[in-house]
């Protein structure tokens, strides 16, 4: 852990204002704030500070973006979407990293890169968070380079692992039963020998959407007895490239697929409604010569980190026909109309899921960006497939609002949050339904969340007089 010193908080608050001051084109969505780290060494490969990005909150309803930099991992908490503030950080075993992916379970955070040795998975404790993190875990044991992760469940998924006992292999499954000291399950090596890369894979489940590069898209399922079981695969299809990521939609129906090499590849829509009959229903560009990155779905939105495009939005309720309805081009230096090639400048990553609605993104050169979305996605970000029903919505100022949880809970906390990002009201949550009063909420929307088993689900309401 490392705590920044009073003249490097001084200098990330005068960098934030300066950021303020440059032009951001932006449709449907507004910036909040952006933070950086003046200070932060220069990843020399691509020109690269800050790479991977996630988000998290803890038991009181705070909310933090753990952001990834070429020297280590930044725990940064947005609960004040217009001040944020470092709380923590942990420095990689090594620095100039272009590489960081993040992912966490219940408090912990797992922290990992794909530069060269030396290397390691590290993993955190958060629950001292706004003070601090603990480290847990920082080892080479079970292995040293991994290029991506997921979470599904209590597993932890690796793809492109090389080093320590798993060895190179193209993905590994990870009991995370202790989840600070996670037990390797299965290779996929150890069922299938080709491909040999999955260079990052998407899991619901226990089903797993595998990128695999130039060999396509792969699907599989993790059987009780921890054997993959190969169930089908998307090898052509139109413009064709390495295959890099993809996300799901709620219904499971529709997955949102990128390819990055070579540059200003399309985004794909694929039908997966059937996994035994694959389908690319559309595709679509921000611009012909940008280069989609890193795919994310909340409700009937994809967000997409688009590199020099910075964060694309994109309505998929009809998959046959995406519409573009907001982005925040999060990369200014960029003029307009120039992809300079590779393009590797501009949003890697983003994080839609907050209680707040905001939205976060990491930006390769300019840091942390925290957004509003409200004007894009107002009442409608509350999700069908939600774990829970708010009625009536809107409601009344003074009258009851009632939350029934489609499945019964032991224990869960719910939080509202005002559209700054402010909890105003936190109650934990038993059974199968709560009643709030609204008599004391002025008129506006609101975000409401509740937090069980380390998952998150959000919805929205408005209040009118």
């Amino acid at each position: 852990m490392r705590r920044i010193n009073i003249i490097t908080t001084l200098l990330i608050l005068l960098s934030s204002s300066f950021a303020k001051a440059q032009v951001y084109d932006s449709l449907n969505m507004s910036q909040l704030s952006n933070w950086f780290n003046p200070n932060e060494p220069l990843a020399t490969a691509y020109n690269i500070k800050y790479n991977g990005l996630w988000g998290w909150v803890d038991g009181q309803g705070n909310e933090y973006a753990i952001l990834g930099a070429s020297s280590g991992t930044y725990f940064i908490n947005v609960t004040n979407p217009a001040a944020p503030y470092m709380c923590d950080s942990v420095h990689g075993r090594r620095s100039n990293c272009i590489w960081r992916e993040i992912k966490t379970y219940q408090n912990y955070c797992y922290m990992v890169s794909d530069d060269q040795a030396p290397n390691s998975l590290q993993i955190v404790d958060m629950s001292y968070l706004p003070d601090s993190v603990h480290v847990v875990y920082d080892s080479n044991v079970l292995f040293e380079r991994c290029h991506t992760i997921y979470v599904d469940g209590d597993k932890l998924y690796g793809g492109g692992l090389h080093g320590g006992s798993v060895g190179t292999v193209g993905m590994a499954v990870f009991s995370l039963a202790n989840p600070a000291s996670p037990v390797l399950l299965r290779t996929l090596n150890q069922d299938y020998a080709s491909p040999t890369y999955a260079h990052d894979m998407y899991v619901r489940h226990d089903t797993i959407y595998a990128s695999c590069g130039y060999d396509g898209l792969y699907i599989y399922q993790l059987l009780p007895n921890n054997h993959f079981s190969y169930i089908n695969s998307l090898t052509t299809y139109v413009d064709q490239g390495y295959n890099h990521s993809s996300a799901l939609s709620e219904d499971g129906h529709t997955l949102v697929m990128t390819d990055e090499v070579p540059v200003g590849l399309d985004v794909k829509v694929v039908d997966v409604s059937n996994l035994g009959n694959l389908s690319v229903p559309a595709h679509f560009n921000s611009h012909p010569d940008a280069t989609p990155h890193n795919p994310f779905i909340k409700g009937n939105l994809a967000f997409i980190a688009y590199y020099m495009d910075g964060l694309q939005v994109y309505d998929i309720s009809n998959p046959a026909s995406p519409v573009r309805v907001g982005y925040y081009d999060t990369y200014w230096q960029n003029p307009a109309g120039t992809y300079p090639s590779p393009g590797y400048a501009g949003a890697w990553g983003a994080y839609p899921w907050l209680p707040s609605g905001n939205i976060l993104v990491s930006d390769m050169q300019n840091g942390l960006f925290v957004i509003d979305a409200s004007g894009l996605t107002g009442i409608s970000n509350a999700s069908a497939n939600s774990s829970f029903i708010v009625q009536p919505n809107p409601v009344v100022k003074g009258n009851d609002l009632l939350i029934r949880l489609k499945k019964p809970v032991n224990t869960a906390s719910l939080f509202i949050n005002d559209i700054s990002g402010r909890v105003i009201f936190n109650q934990t949550v038993t059974g199968e339904k709560l009643s709030i009063y609204t008599g004391a909420m002025i008129a506006g929307i609101y975000a409401i969340s509740i937090v069980s088993d380390g998952e998150i689900t959000s919805s929205r309401f408005i209040v009118v007089e």
